[in-house]
């Protein structure tokens, strides 16, 4: 059991019966009374998000996910295709909603993590970074810094995010997938 207070960031619970992810929480205490933590979290089963206030006398309890590796085979008209790694044939398919920002990052014949409540697959669990090709790239002009010297760009699995202005075509970035950021230019 989680004491309020350890309730934190990317901590999955037991809440109401379900298993909810915890998106953001914040410990805080309001003038003479108890502290609280001030919580927002998305049902992982379902996707809905709900704000909830965890007071000093209540506990949580940490759901069991248990995460099994598989190969991300393909994406067609919002169906995402998966198989096990050692068995081709035993494929299955994911929901866009239960994939959520990851199909963003998601390359044909890759590994990925998939997360399990039940032995129900409730997401996709990626690597924090990753390395991605650049696809499409608008040629950066020299003294255009009013947008902070980034530009667009598109990578090779679709994602299109903001990169500094000297990255051209075919530049292989580190990307963060958590947060969708460009983190650094590993090659060409």
């Amino acid at each position: 059991m989680l004491e309020y207070n350890e309730i934190t960031v990317h901590k999955v619970i037991i809440f109401e019966g379900e298993p909810y992810e915890v998106l953001t929480s914040h410990v805080f205490r309001k003038q003479q009374r108890k502290p609280v933590n001030a919580t927002k979290m998305r049902n992982v089963m379902t996707g809905r998000i709900v704000e909830y206030s965890f007071h000093v006398n209540e506990k949580a309890e940490e759901a069991d996910i248990e995460k099994k590796q598989v190969k991300f085979l393909y994406a067609n008209k919002g169906e995402y295709w998966f198989c096990q790694i050692n068995d081709p044939s035993k494929r299955f398919e994911l929901d866009e909603a239960l994939i959520g920002d990851a199909k963003k990052f998601l390359k044909p014949n890759m590994l990925v993590d998939v997360k399990l409540f039940d032995e129900k697959y409730v997401g996709v669990a990626l690597p924090i970074k990753m390395e991605l090709a650049v696809k499409e790239a608008a040629p950066g002009v020299k003294g255009d810094t009013a947008k902070g010297g980034m530009k667009r760009v598109t990578l090779e699995t679709g994602a299109v995010i903001d990169a500094p202005l000297f990255i051209q075509e075919g530049d292989v970035l580190r990307i963060n997938t958590e947060t969708g950021e460009y983190v650094e230019r590993v090659g060409k």
